[in-house]
């Protein structure tokens, strides 16, 4: 995400993105009836940090450690012919592998749903999960793809001309919000 105008006009406070993140988390328990086979994997850059937020607020929770990781999708996006320069992010799988477990993918903004598309491709050349569940902090819609979250912090229509900035301090070096910029709004 890019770093929001002076005029951008803040839609979740750091309060609110705590709040999400722990209702998202404990969704997350209630779907699968606990933590076990659970595998939580964060799409770089600000996916991972909620990933690890999630998995901490699991830990107190369930009182086990639910393995968390990440996801690069950079090679298995579709518009590298158009944005050829991109960093490489790691993956990281956690030892107990995909293979036959819940994956749970953590990105912050569900856009068009091209990001979760390339990460569904990532994760089909790693193993073959029992089920892939998607968690986001915040859906914008105007999707492109038939992709929708099973678990979202905040539903948040926009028109197409405006743009999400979520701010994480583990990525950006700042308290924690989530502000909207552009439009005609």
């Amino acid at each position: 995400m890019s770093q929001p105008s002076p005029a951008a006009r803040v839609v979740m406070s750091s309060g609110d993105v705590s709040r999400a993140v722990r209702r998202v988390a404990h969704e997350i328990l209630e779907r699968n009836k606990g933590a076990q086979d659970l595998v939580v994997l964060g799409i770089p850059s600000r996916g991972v940090p909620l990933a690890r937020r999630l998995v901490a607020v699991m830990a107190e929770v369930e009182g086990v450690a639910v393995p968390v990781g990440t996801l690069d999708v950079t090679m298995q996006r579709d518009d590298l012919r158009h944005q050829p320069v991109r960093a490489l992010a790691r993956t990281d799988i956690p030892g107990p592998g995909i293979d036959d477990k819940v994956v749970v993918l953590v990105d912050d903004v569900l856009f068009s749903g091209r990001t979760i598309r390339a990460a569904l491709e990532a994760l089909a050349e790693l193993g073959r999960p029992r089920a892939v569940r998607l968690a986001v902090l915040v859906d914008r819609g105007h999707r492109e793809l038939p992709i929708r979250a099973d678990h979202v912090g905040k539903n948040l229509p926009t028109s197409s001309t405006e743009r999400v900035h979520v701010r994480l301090a583990e990525v950006d070096d700042e308290e924690d919000g989530v502000r909207i910029s552009g439009g005609d709004r």
